[in-house]
């Protein structure tokens, strides 16, 4: 759709109400959309459900060891409620990063990958996980989607969250985390102690407009799992000419002009420079 002689950039925008609620049944006249703060005249408005193409990556670090049958379980629910014309591949991540063999449309290959190949192991390559599915998204051509569950601070990567979000910016691919405090056994002597999710994953997030949920109980996981099903099929597709591609990032600002409601999308987006 949006691969022609001008470059329209494409916005996906959740919106909400106060009490958190998903508003599906918006109209194009009910936003407004700033480019480095300069309104823009929308060319693509679409409310209709958005095939979606999704890596689902998930930490295996020792910390995971306790949980990881909850967290799949979880990830079972999300596989459940993609559509027919969705696209899913996972990956696994500890010092090692495991894929499944493609993206593909049967939810009984997904579920089958998820309750019989993943495997622990230490370290938590996180921005190198995301990196690589980045990489396998390249080819896909719905909307292209990363969720991400991870428990810790990234160990081991050779790229870093800066790196991997210039290039989520310019494949313009949304990033949703689930991020978990979990208490396992790694302190002195076999001791209890608590993991934290690395702050780089909600920037991530928040820059190309994806969801960021932060969980301190495993019952959680399930609701969130499948609330963000719920979002990506229900969010809204817009589009704008920018009328300077001068290779930069620019700031994005998406309003919702009905008193009460918000939007959730990308904040940048990279301004491509015109060809010769």
């Amino acid at each position: 759709m949006f691969r022609t002689a001008v470059q329209t950039v494409p916005i996906y925008a959740t919106v909400v109400d106060r009490a958190g609620r998903l508003v599906p049944h918006l109209e194009q006249e009910h936003f407004e959309v700033f480019d480095n703060g300069k309104p823009q005249t929308l060319t693509v408005f679409r409310s209709d459900v958005q095939p979606i193409s999704v890596a689902i990556a998930i930490d295996t670090s020792g910390s995971m060891t306790l949980v990881l049958d909850l967290v799949k379980h979880a990830a079972e629910a999300f596989v459940l409620r993609m559509l027919p014309d969705d696209r899913g591949r996972i990956f696994s991540f500890d010092d090692h990063i495991r894929g499944s063999d493609e993206f593909t449309s049967s939810r009984d290959a997904l579920v089958r990958h998820l309750r019989t190949e993943m495997m622990f192991g230490n370290g938590t390559r996180l921005w190198d996980a995301i990196d690589a599915a980045l990489t396998a998204l390249e080819t896909e051509t719905s909307r292209k989607v990363v969720l991400v569950l991870s428990d810790g601070d990234d160990t081991t990567s050779g790229h870093d969250d800066d790196d991997v979000l210039a290039r989520a910016r310019a494949q313009d691919v949304m990033i949703y985390g689930i991020g978990m405090r979990n208490r396992y056994r790694g302190g002195p002597g076999g001791s209890m102690v608590e993991s934290r999710p690395d702050r780089g994953l909600r920037k991530l997030t928040q820059e190309t407009g994806g969801g960021y949920f932060e969980l301190t109980r495993t019952t959680e996981l399930n609701s969130t799992f499948t609330r963000v099903a719920d979002e990506l099929h229900r969010q809204y597709l817009m589009g704008f000419s920018p009328e300077t591609l001068d290779g930069r990032v620019h700031k994005l600002d998406v309003q919702v002009k009905v008193p009460g409601m918000t939007a959730r999308a990308r904040t940048t987006y990279q301004a491509g420079v015109p060809q010769r």
